[in-house]
């Protein structure tokens, strides 16, 4: 494949700025790759994974002379990330992020921003309950969406040219204003994960539930929450801080729904619990005609485990 840039800056290299970096390797997308993030003993284990071709504590000497600048940081850390970048940043570079919330990571990076560069917010919708270096892997973006947010009067030609990046990933591309965007987000991704936290919360407080029991019978549809319960802590404490008016929006619908929910289990309304039930397996169905999921057990995970 063509190389698309000459040199690429990752400013993070956790699950998602170290499987972009697998994938820019293996695919030449750029000539140099230079890793950055402030804890020694990650970008340590960045070069010893060979990630990239260069390796800076400091994000400022990252983007020395980088023409695409990736943010790949928990969304809360993006402002400081900006105020230490943007003096270095090479007129004309491309810089975005890959944050979960756009909104609050434009109010937190734009008005640092130089005029002189392009700075495109975007979001990869991939990603797995893992995290570290360690965690990412080549073809993970592969079939996933990736939608930018883009600021009026952004640049077509470096639209095209980020665009032309992600497609290369294998990502498919949208766009969206950031408020929309959050507030899809917050029912897609964002809710889903709360609830998942909530659940395995109360399962461990449950005085009548031994940790054992918990364990033992978690195939029955509570392992499956603990698999996002298992994502990283402050990467979701940052997305519920950043995207609060949608996430408590989508909340307080739910907890309506919820409560639909208890009434028609009160008061044995079969008829209203198949509808719903029925409603919702159309959703799986849909997701899985759409590409984004395998129909094979355990949510198609065993059969996209052996793929990587």
């Amino acid at each position: 494949m063509a190389q698309l840039f000459d040199r690429i800056a990752l400013i993070g290299i956790g699950l998602i700025g170290s499987s972009i970096a697998r994938d820019v390797k293996q695919l030449g997308l750029a000539r140099e790759v230079v890793v950055s993030t402030r804890s020694p003993e990650t970008l340590k284990r960045a070069e010893e994974l060979e990630l990239g071709t260069s390796y800076k504590l400091s994000a400022a000497d990252a983007v020395e002379g980088a023409d695409l600048v990736i943010v790949s940081v928990p969304v809360g850390a993006s402002e400081a990330v900006a105020k230490q970048i943007a003096p270095h940043l090479k007129p004309g570079a491309i810089v975005t992020d890959v944050g979960s919330t756009k909104a609050s990571v434009i109010a937190q990076m734009a008005p640092h921003m130089p005029k002189t560069v392009h700075f495109i917010p975007g979001h990869p919708l991939a990603g797995t309950e893992k995290s570290g270096p360690d965690a990412g892997f080549a073809g993970l973006f592969h079939g996933r969406w990736c939608i930018f947010t883009p600021l009026p009067g952004t640049d077509a030609d470096a639209l095209a040219k980020l665009k032309a990046f992600w497609e290369a990933l294998g990502s498919k591309i949208d766009e969206m204003d950031p408020e929309h965007h959050d507030k899809v987000l917050a029912i897609v991704s964002h809710l889903p994960h709360i609830i998942a936290y909530n659940i395995v919360g109360t399962a461990d407080d449950l005085e009548t539930v031994t940790q054992s029991e918990v364990i033992k019978y978690s195939a029955s549809g509570f392992r499956d929450f603990t698999r996002l319960a298992a994502s990283d802590p402050t990467m979701w404490r940052d997305v519920c801080l950043h995207n609060k008016d949608a996430i408590l929006e989508m909340l307080a619908r739910f907890s309506e729904d919820l409560a639909y929910l208890q009434r028609a289990i009160r008061w044995g309304e079969g008829d209203k619990l198949f509808e719903l039930f029925t409603r919702t397996r159309d959703v799986r169905r849909s997701i899985i005609e759409a590409g984004q999921d395998v129909d094979v057990p355990d949510f198609g995970r065993h059969s996209l485990d052996k793929k990587v």
